[in-house]
């Protein structure tokens, strides 16, 4: 057990088979070190959907997630997701994942945002996918399976090239309209390559799908371009910042697939996500210094809201939680004064000052608990 009194958790049948689970909501009760730690939910934006957006039924061990974006093609034109919180918005309610909502929500499930020095150059694509698609396993949206829904480009391969696109093609079958019925759409988790001008609109390149791009018109190109200015000039600025994105997309008759709404998420070279340089600096710091930590996310809520951009789980006692304060904050956002919370504060206020040391690691040997994937 990772404490000495005991967390209480549950069995859940999965399929054909059972698995030892922790009881809802109850991630920060247990040791930081331990797999099933998760960091309290107030300090990401994890605690504005739960229970309203995310909603897991301890009987089926199934997860129920409510979506503020169509699975299905509607008329008009295209549109690009609420991302929530932005100027006050409707869309920051947490009653409904938006679509970045969506893919911090899976980011955090396959575990991507762990970072321990044993992954140090074992975290590919191959295996982002597959905890990804794991990840989406149990997941009901709208009615139907995630995990259906959704298409993550397998690594590629010139050998199994012909494989590869004959089980791209089923999957996507159900993409593919059918006279007299609205439109089934896919969701693509993927690593962009480029956003460049085709013969015809716009086109997004995705890695390892070297023989198929995503067709993109020109009015969802250009709001892109003014909605994810800050990422797409990180992404440029850095060959360390991978760019993944999410998006909904429909297949038309003739096999070309064509994005409807899409979402932008820069990650490190460790595929860890960051919302701008200071948080490229954190994490490359904290990387370096062989530390071991979960990155916060923020889920819908807009960029006014502080969150704990990580907490370390490598420390004595309760994880101390990591925050970046902006220029022109002289206090940290009400509610995160230490003096108000149980667990510790770290505060890097970046107008000007260096980044402060960080809480110091454990002495003692850790636990022997293997590190639940890499």
């Amino acid at each position: 057990m990772c404490l000495v009194e005991g967390v209480e958790m549950y069995v859940a049948r999965l399929g054909e088979g059972y698995i030892v689970k922790r009881m809802p909501d109850t991630g920060s009760h247990h040791a930081p070190d331990c797999p099933s730690y998760e960091p309290p939910a107030e300090f990401s934006g994890l605690g504005q959907v739960l229970g309203s957006a995310i909603t897991e039924d301890p009987a089926t061990g199934e997860t129920t997630l409510k979506l503020d974006f169509p699975l299905t093609k509607m008329p008009g034109r295209s549109t690009m997701p609420p991302i929530g919180g932005e100027g006050g918005s409707v869309s920051s309610t947490g009653t409904k994942l938006s679509l970045r909502g969506l893919l911090h929500y899976l980011w955090d499930q396959a575990e991507l945002t762990r970072w321990h020095p044993g992954f140090a150059g074992k975290r590919t694509w191959a295996t982002v996918r597959r905890h990804l698609l794991h990840a989406a396993e149990h997941k009901l949206a709208r009615g139907d399976a995630l995990r259906a829904r959704l298409y993550v480009p397998e690594p590629f391969s010139v050998e199994e090239r012909d494989s590869i696109n004959a089980r791209r093609l089923s999957q996507w079958q159900t993409a593919v309209p059918a006279l007299g019925k609205a439109q089934q759409l896919m969701l693509l988790i993927c690593e962009v390559k480029e956003i460049v001008p085709a013969r015809y609109g716009f086109k997004a390149i995705v890695k390892h799908m070297p023989d198929q791009a995503f067709a993109i018109d020109e009015q969802l190109y250009r709001r892109l371009g003014r909605r994810f200015e800050s990422e797409l000039a990180l992404w440029g600025a850095s060959d360390d910042i991978h760019m993944v994105m999410i998006a909904t997309f429909g297949v038309s008759s003739a096999g070309v697939p064509a994005i409807h709404e899409l979402c932008l998420m820069p990650v490190t070279r460790q595929w860890l996500p960051v919302e701008d340089g200071f948080e490229m600096q954190l994490l490359d710091k904290l990387v370096d210094e062989n530390r071991a930590f979960v990155k916060g996310l923020p889920y819908n809520l807009g960029t006014g809201d502080r969150i704990a951009s990580v907490a370390l789980t490598d420390c004595e006692g309760s994880a101390p939680m990591l925050f970046i304060v902006p220029a022109g904050l002289e206090e940290a956002a009400p509610g995160l004064d230490a003096a108000e919370t149980s667990f510790p504060m770290w505060l890097w206020r970046r107008s000007g000052e260096p980044m402060p040391s960080f809480p110091p690691a454990r002495t003692r040997s850790p636990r022997s608990i293997a590190p639940a994937q890499a």
